[in-house]
């Protein structure tokens, strides 16, 4: 193939930005789209000039891929229709509703030998794709994500809709096993868990605590990275990052760092440099997409892969059940 025939199964919000990027993407060929709500799917076909199939086996039946944009609840049934067409997927996170039906999507493409990627567009966040090279072994890291409230997403908790962008991170960060989770939560204007906050400890000593809001006044997408030779801060509003970095008094400043200095105390003094990272103009989700339709043309292990997005699944699921769990026993103790 020289280029992808997509579809794109979903025609809402992110449906719509999919089936823009995946217009401007050159590898790709947007054949078409679908949504059960035919009404909204003649508007969007409409606006990008693709045809909207009448039924998802009519789209699958002229196209090599798909990317399905759906709610989180029609994700497995999806899935598992077009792999078993012999169709390379991307869904946008979380990969399914249950880790169940999850498993069963893995398993599947991977019987079938077919691409399958996940979602989640954090990962290609500028802010972070500048700071692979300082990122090297986090001890620490703090996460806050905290939006206005939007209807849209509050079909599932906010660790689902939320929180799993840094935990999906946080897990691609840290090279190691997770032992522990300790979670609260509360519901607060759905019938969802809105607020959350998690510490989730790893085998090699490192801990994240992560917090996630959907009913904050102002919007926050920060992160805080501690590791043995520095500090690193990254803004995903913003796509910018600091790096505050620890060298040996003697060494020199490199070119392009601020130098504020000695910290420290005796034989343990350090040098404390500055610097902020060229800031890299990059489209996330054109980004991820790009790279699915390169992993699926050059036969590459995608970028985020379904593996990827089940690991993650069961944590967002096990801070959850810790969440209930709590809740349900302050209900007994009243």
């Amino acid at each position: 193939m020289d280029k992808l025939k997509i579809g794109v199964i979903g025609t809402g919000h992110l449906g719509k930005l999919h089936a823009r990027m995946f217009k401007e993407i050159d590898d790709s060929i947007l054949t078409g789209i679908y949504d059960s709500n035919t009404e909204l799917a003649k508007t969007v076909s409409g606006e990008f000039n693709v045809p909207a199939f009448n039924s998802l086996e009519e789209l699958l039946n002229e196209v090599d891929a798909v990317s399905i944009a759906a709610t989180t609840s029609a994700h497995y049934e999806l899935a598992k229709v077009c792999l078993q067409k012999g169709k390379h997927i991307f869904i946008e996170k979380p990969i399914t509703a249950t880790i169940a039906e999850a498993e069963e999507v893995v398993k599947i493409a991977g019987n079938m030998n077919l691409k399958l990627q996940i979602g989640h567009i954090e990962r290609f966040n500028p802010a972070l794709v500048s700071m692979e090279k300082y990122i090297k072994d986090p001890k620490f890291i703090q996460t806050d994500r905290l939006s206005q409230f939007n209807p849209r997403g509050t079909d599932v908790a906010v660790v689902l809709d939320l929180m799993i962008h840094d935990i999906d991170i946080i897990l691609s960060l840290v090279k190691n096993e997770v032992t522990n989770i300790e979670a609260s939560g509360v519901a607060i204007v759905s019938d969802n868990i809105d607020i959350a906050n998690a510490r989730i400890q790893f085998g090699n000593g490192a801990v994240a605590n992560v917090t996630a809001s959907r009913i904050s006044q102002k919007k926050m997408r920060k992160m805080r990275i501690f590791q043995s030779d520095g500090y690193i801060a990254l803004d995903f509003v913003t796509g910018v990052s600091e790096v505050y970095r620890l060298l040996p008094v003697e060494q020199e400043v490199e070119q392009g760092f601020i130098s504020f200095g000695e910290i420290g105390v005796g034989n343990k003094k350090k040098r404390l440099i500055y610097e902020q990272p060229g800031h890299k103009d990059i489209n996330a989700l054109k980004y991820e997409l790009q790279l699915f339709v390169d992993a699926v043309l050059n036969d590459k292990k995608p970028v985020v892969s379904g593996d990827d997005g089940l690991r993650a699944l069961r944590i967002a699921k096990i801070i959850i059940d810790k969440i209930d769990q709590s809740l349900a026993n302050l209900k007994l103790s009243r």
